[in-house]
């Protein structure tokens, strides 16, 4: 069997699962991992014949996709800002957003200098809470080197597996095992950032079942009562936690953007900015604390 014949059967096998083009793209993500053929080489190989085990290789992987299994818990990676971070069913897959989330940040801080904007050569010290794989706070680490970056998670196995991710990719994150609903700190950050747990149980219904069946309901879920209520104690503790003019940064519900920003500002942060993603969807908000500005919803 060659590569090509094998992409159709994945095609094909995929069908009542995935459209065409996703079919085709788990399995160029099959085949980078086991052929090591990136995308851009995999076209000009297709008429190329696999052996033996590359083959059995690329059906296991395909027979795993069958049974709803994400690509990325089968070859236990998944690829975010352009790292590889390690991944399986304790954690939540790293998501397009989430890099947006990320590039928000780098974006801000980088061009005032990791030294950062509040007068003086002192260090950045940044929180993320729920880290899951640790994506945001490494990456945030590699691209802000002489900040100083903590994260946290409630789950044990979440921080495992965010720390053997730091020593991976080769950076320093203090981690800590904590709930956030009752974490108490003394320490004072420049800049808090989360994605927590947001989508209501009303909304399971939209969902992929890959998600439903594989990815941890401990970082996904909250209940349609009290949607906010990850949100509303990361705000307290920042107002305890941030220096004066630091600034917390969410990942939010897009449904809810309009109620996040009302109770942020309800709680006194100031200059609070909405931001859609790339597809239009509310999904991300930057607000400083003790900051001295005028609140501001801008939706950009």
């Amino acid at each position: 069997m060659n590569i090509g014949t094998l992409e159709e059967h994945y095609r094909l096998e995929l069908s009542p699962l995935y459209e065409s083009d996703e079919a085709k793209a788990l399995f160029s993500l099959a085949a980078e991992q086991v052929l090591a053929l990136p995308p851009a080489k995999l076209m000009m190989h297709k008429d190329e014949t696999l052996s033996f085990i590359n083959t059995q290789k690329l059906l296991s992987i395909l027979n795993d996709l069958q049974t709803g299994k994400p690509i990325q818990h089968i070859l236990e990676e998944a690829h975010f800002y352009g790292l590889v971070f390690k991944v399986n069913e304790n954690v939540l897959i790293p998501r397009p957003e989430t890099e947006e989330l990320v590039e928000w940040i780098i974006s801000v801080y980088s061009q005032q200098g990791s030294a950062n904007s509040f007068g003086g050569p002192k260090k950045l010290r940044v929180l993320d809470i729920g880290t899951g794989s640790g994506c945001i706070p490494i990456t945030l680490k590699r691209h802000l080197p002489n900040a100083k970056v903590s994260a946290l998670d409630i789950s044990t196995e979440a921080i495992a597996i965010a720390q053997e991710n730091a020593r991976q990719i080769g950076v320093e994150i203090d981690f800590i095992t904590a709930d956030i609903l009752a974490f108490k700190s003394e320490e004072k950050f420049d800049i808090i950032v989360s994605n927590p747990p947001y989508i209501r149980d009303l909304e399971k219904s939209e969902m992929h079942n890959n998600v439903l069946m594989h990815e941890p309901h401990l970082a996904l879920f909250v209940s349609d009562k009290n949607p906010l209520i990850f949100y509303k104690a990361i705000a307290d503790f920042a107002k305890t936690n941030l220096n004066p003019g630091g600034e917390l940064f969410f990942e939010i519900n897009e449904y809810l953007g309009e109620e996040t920003v009302e109770m942020m500002a309800n709680k006194g942060f100031k200059n609070i900015q909405l931001r859609k993603d790339m597809q239009g969807k509310d999904r991300m908000i930057k607000a400083v604390f003790n900051g001295g500005g005028v609140l501001c919803n801008d939706k950009v």
